[in-house]
């Protein structure tokens, strides 16, 4: 099967209404099943597949998701680009809720989460290069079509892995912006790490769904998850036309 780009969607994201004539695919691997159905249809003329991360009904918290399985799955059907949707929390000033970014750097704080294809007795050690987390050539491709679709987007910035399911205190986010952090998301790592081990082509869209805590214009500003639905139902309306312009730009 040849797929020209493979979707990850994060809270909020649980299906590509553009989707056309899509099938299910529900694959085992060597690390178990992912996180719901394959679906592969269809988009601007060309074959894509979906996943939803946290599976379709928003079943499966951060830690619990088995990015391995969710990888595998995707590289085993013929993906090699993936385009990840990751739902944030926008840190510095340029990033505050509804806008759209494609982050160019990463930092980890999540812990005890199988992180490696490496884990079992026996697996080829893996010492893969991560100075850029993000495939700088599909990351800049995002921007591009961004750009030519006319959708506001934020190139660059340093998104950071936290442990979730729980938002982040205040001190813990005064912390990640002293680090250098500008988003806060729960589902960045290890799928990043991961996609470089399989050599799969990855980058993250990230949607700011709502000011991290302490940040932004109201420090004291209660996060509900109404809100933060509401806020990627509208910073999700720019994203079909970067996808159109990206899969037309993958077979310009």
């Amino acid at each position: 099967m040849t797929i020209d780009l493979a979707v990850i969607g994060g809270t909020g994201v649980y299906a590509l209404g553009e989707l056309a004539d899509a099938e299910a695919f529900q694959p085992d691997t060597a690390y178990g099943v992912p996180s719901g159905p394959i679906r592969v249809g269809t988009y601007a003329g060309k074959r894509v597949a979906f996943l939803a991360r946290h599976g379709e009904g928003h079943s499966l918290p951060p830690h619990k998701i088995n990015y391995r399985a969710n990888l595998v799955a995707l590289k085993e059907m013929g993906a090699q680009r993936v385009l990840a949707l990751n739902t944030v929390g926008g840190i510095s000033e340029r990033f505050g809720p509804r806008v759209l970014a494609c982050p160019d750097q990463l930092i980890d704080y999540t812990w005890g989460r199988i992180s490696t294809l490496c884990e079992e007795p026996g697996s080829e050690v893996l010492h893969v290069d991560f100075g850029e987390p993000y495939t700088t050539s599909l990351r800049q491709a995002i921007v591009q079509a961004a750009h030519q679709a006319s959708v506001a987007i934020v190139d660059a910035g340093c998104y950071g892995a936290t442990q979730g399911p729980r938002l982040e205190t205040k001190a813990e986010i005064a912390r990640m912006r002293r680090d250098g952090c500008d988003l806060v998301g729960m589902t960045g790592m290890p799928e990043a790490g991961l996609a470089r081990e399989l050599g799969l082509d990855y980058a993250c869209l990230a949607i700011v769904a709502n000011w991290a805590a302490g940040a932004g214009p109201d420090a004291d500003a209660v996060i509900t998850l109404q809100d933060v639905l509401d806020n990627v139902a509208v910073a999700m309306a720019g994203v079909p036309k970067v996808l159109q312009r990206l899969l037309v730009r993958h077979s310009e």
